[in-house]
C-alpha cells in the first residue's frame, strides 16, 4: 500500500505543509489570551504525555521488534501504544499553535491513515507470532490504552542503540515546540506576510 511504504515521506510533506500554513496565518484566538493561554499549556502537557509514553513504549520495544511479541508494560494496555501516545503528541503540537484548525487537521490524517498501518502491521504479527499474537489480540484492545490489564516484568533488556535512536525521535515533538515558537517570533516581527487566519 502507498501510504504504509512511504508513509514517513507523506507525513514530513504533510507537516511541511502544515508548518506553511501556521507560517502564513493569524491566529485568531490569540487575541483572546486567557483562551490562547489555557490551549497552549493543554498542549505543552499532551506533548510532555506523549513523549514519556513514546520513551516508555520504546524501552520495551527497542531491540526486539518482531523477533518476540511484546505483550507487557505499554503493550499490556493496548496493542499500539506508541501511536496512541504519538497521537497525543501530535495533538498537543496542534495545540501549542494557539489554534482549534491544525489539531484537527492532524487528528483527521491520523484517522484517515494509522488505521491501515495498524491493520498491516498486525497481520505481519499474525504471520509471525501465530496462536501467540491471536491470544494477545483477543485480550488487549487495540488502540485505546485499558489500565485494568497493566503488567510488568521486574527487569527488561534493553537494545541501546536502538534505544537511543528511539530517544532522539521521541523528542521531535519537543523540538517542534522550539521551532513554532521560532515562526511566531518571525511573525511579530513582521518578517512575513499574513494572508490568512485560522481559529
Amino acid at each position: 500500500m502507498f501510504f504504509i511504504k512511504y508513509r514517513i515521506k507523506i507525513t514530513q510533506f504533510l507537516g511541511t505543509i502544515l508548518l506553511l500554513l501556521i507560517l502564513f496565518s493569524h491566529k485568531n484566538l490569540e487575541d483572546i489570551p486567557a483562551i490562547a493561554d489555557i490551549i497552549f499549556i493543554c498542549g505543552i502537557t499532551l506533548v510532555g504525555i506523549g513523549t514519556i509514553g513514546r520513551i516508555w513504549c520504546a524501552l520495551y520495544i527497542s531491540g526486539y521488534k518482531n523477533r518476540i511479541l511484546i505483550q507487557s508494560g505499554p503493550y499490556s494496555i493496548c496493542r499500539h501504544p506508541l501511536y496512541f501516545f504519538s497521537l497525543l503528541s501530535g495533538l498537543g503540537i496542534g495545540l501549542v499553535t494557539e489554534t482549534l484548525t491544525i489539531p484537527i487537521i492532524i487528528l483527521i490524517g491520523f484517522i484517515l491513515f494509522y488505521p491501515l498501518l495498524m491493520d498491516h502491521e498486525e497481520k505481519s504479527l499474525s504471520k509471525i507470532f501465530g496462536k501467540e499474537f491471536q491470544s494477545y489480540f483477543q485480550r488487549t484492545p487495540k488502540f485505546f490504552p485499558k489500565f485494568s490489564l497493566f503488567n510488568t516484568p521486574e527487569e527488561c533488556n534493553v537494545g541501546i542503540k536502538v534505544f537511543t535512536r528511539a530517544l532522539i525521535r521521541s523528542f521531535f515533538f519537543i523540538w517542534m515546540i522550539g521551532l513554532l515558537e521560532l515562526i511566531e517570533g518571525i511573525q511579530q516581527s513582521g518578517i512575513v506576510p499574513t494572508l490568512f487566519s485560522l481559529y
